[in-house]
C-alpha cells in the first residue's frame, strides 16, 4: 500500500538497521510531500511495517531511491516482491527504464539487482558522501 505519513517512524526503523548512512525521518516526510514525483510503498505484517520502497519519476525513467526489508523478514521474497510492484508501477505509468545505485561493497544488493536483469552501467566515485565510498549505476529496460 502507499506509505503514508503515519509509517514513518517505522521505515525509519528499517533504515536504519539497513543502511550505514540512513535517512531521517524529515527526509521521508519530504520526500512523501512531493506528490506526482516520489511514490513510496510499504508492506506490512500483523499491522507492522516489514519493508518499503520508494522511486523518483524523472521524465520516461524510473530512479529506484530506497528499497528495504525489516531484518528478521529478509530471505523470504519480500524484496523480490516489492521490486515486481515497482515494475509494474511504472509500466503501468508509462515509464520504460529503471536506473539506481548501489554501494560498491554491497554484494548482496548487487546480486538481487542482477537476479532481475539489471546492468552495471556506471560507477559514481566517492557518491556516498559519509563514507566516501563509490556507487555503481544499474539499469534495466521495463
Amino acid at each position: 500500500r502507499p506509505m503514508r505519513k503515519e509509517d514513518i517512524f517505522q521505515v525509519s526503523q528499517i533504515e536504519k538497521l539497513s543502511f550505514p548512512s540512513p535517512w531521517s525521518c524529515g527526509i521521508f516526510s519530504s520526500e512523501l510531500d512531493k506528490k506526482n514525483f516520489t511514490f513510496y510503498y510499504v508492506m506490512e505484517y500483523q499491522d507492522e511495517v516489514i519493508a518499503y520502497t520508494g522511486y523518483w519519476k524523472l521524465a520516461n525513467e524510473v530512479h529506484l531511491v530506497n528499497l528495504a526489508v525489516y531484518p528478521a523478514f529478509r530471505r523470504k521474497g519480500l524484496g523480490s516482491k516489492l521490486l515486481k510492484y515497482v515494475l509494474e508501477k511504472a509500466q503501468n505509468q508509462g515509464l520504460d527504464t529503471i536506473t539506481l545505485e548501489v554501494r560498491r561493497f554491497n554484494l548482496a544488493a548487487q546480486k538481487f539487482y542482477e537476479r532481475f536483469d539489471f546492468k552495471k552501467i556506471a560507477v559514481r566515485p566517492g557518491y556516498y558522501v559519509e563514507t566516501g565510498e563509490d556507487a555503481l549505476v544499474y539499469w534495466k529496460k521495463i
